[in-house]
């Protein structure tokens, strides 16, 4: 059977479409090589930093905002083409003049880091003095530096007014630290060694807004204010440590406060001395001084400390915004984590006196 010719439009047709397409593909072409060229001729710096957790495809919006590259798409187009690694957190020197290639070189190449991210790690039970030695051991900044911005009271307002959980019980100028029991214990990415104090509470704060967020109605519905729960969270975390049970243990300190009974805590005793516990056992004078921290002086009974004793973990928190009803008033933990609740001084002592005949007593 003899072909048929293709009639002459459709040969047009045909070769205009795949004129056009070739068209398409050279634009596409120089597009794409034009994407790839400096974004200008002349030496420009550009300091360019790179927060923790950004990766190449990322970074693509700020290299266009700092006139670094001349196209997100072809930016990111010869980024997963090309697969590039080694890729860090922090500031690099690099320049307009670049061009992607040399660009994303600089960013793999250890040689234009100028400074480099850091991590910081703040524990769980923490007291300011502690966090302000962090702080300096891992920043520029000094422990004088950390203690005067928490004194500063028009920098506590503006906080106040920027998170919900903030009010102005952190302005009572008899707390030790203004925003003790606020900073949530975690570990944070920062820039550089340069990161200001404001800017490390700042993340610290956010962090602190998220873990509350779930439990704000809680919080608003219960007889204690948040800074009173916050305050029973930091006695739980350190007086709790080696608990299985800190719900349980929040509702002996709930119990004891509701019967107008003192809380009795060594550890608030301890903080009201500005003393930590594995540095020396208290004097009896510090035991009977009466300050707004100590739970053991009389005149205490029936209250919480001014303020947290340290910055409590979201288990401690969570437990005093949760506690465990019942009617204990005692509580002891074994040296494998397992409490043990009485109601009474006498029932409580047999049961110290029964975990140390078992070896089951915690030795500090």
């Amino acid at each position: 059977m003899a072909k048929r010719k293709l009639k002459s439009g459709v040969k047009k047709g045909i070769f205009g479409f795949v004129v056009f397409v070739i068209f398409i593909i050279v634009i596409l072409y120089f597009l794409f090589e034009w994407g790839l060229k400096p974004v200008t001729n002349k030496n420009t710096p550009v300091e360019f930093t790179i927060a923790p957790g950004e990766t190449y495809l990322t970074i693509a919006k700020d290299l266009k905002e700092k006139k670094l590259i001349n196209s997100e798409i072809v930016y990111k187009i010869y980024i997963k083409m090309n697969k590039p690694t080694n890729f860090r957190a922090g500031t690099f020197s690099l320049n307009q003049n670049m061009g992607v290639k040399k660009l994303v070189e600089a960013l793999s190449n250890d040689s234009e880091l100028t400074t480099e991210s850091i991590t910081i790690t703040f524990p769980e039970g923490k007291h300011m003095r502690g966090i302000a030695k962090i702080i300096e051991s891992k920043t520029n900044n000094k422990e004088e530096e950390v203690f005067a911005v928490l004194k500063e009271q028009d920098y506590l307002k503006e906080l106040i007014n920027e998170y919900w959980f903030l009010d102005e019980s952190i302005l009572d100028t008899k707390l030790y630290y203004s925003l003790e029991g606020y900073l949530f214990p975690d570990t944070y990415e920062f820039k550089n060694k340069n990161v200001t104090v404001k800017e490390i509470f700042k993340k610290m704060l956010d962090q602190t807004g998220k873990k509350l967020e779930s439990y704000k109605e809680e919080i608003e519905k219960s007889d204690y204010t948040l800074h009173e729960m916050l305050t029973l969270a930091s006695i739980v975390e350190l007086e709790a440590a080696g608990s299985d049970d800190r719900a349980g243990v929040a509702g002996v300190f709930y119990n004891r406060l509701e019967a107008g009974w003192s809380l009795g805590s060594d550890v608030t005793t301890y903080y009201g001395a500005k003393v930590e516990m594995s540095e020396r056992d208290l004097y009896q004078s510090e035991i009977d001084e009466v300050n707004d921290y100590n739970t053991r002086s009389v005149k205490m009974a029936g209250k919480l400390p001014i303020g947290p004793i340290c910055n409590p973990g979201m288990n401690a928190i969570k437990a005093s915004i949760e506690p465990t009803e019942h009617k204990n008033y005692f509580f002891v933990a074994d040296k494998n984590g397992k409490t043990y609740f009485s109601k009474t001084n006498s029932e409580h002592e047999k049961m110290v006196a029964k975990l140390k005949n078992e070896g089951l007593w915690y030795e500090y």
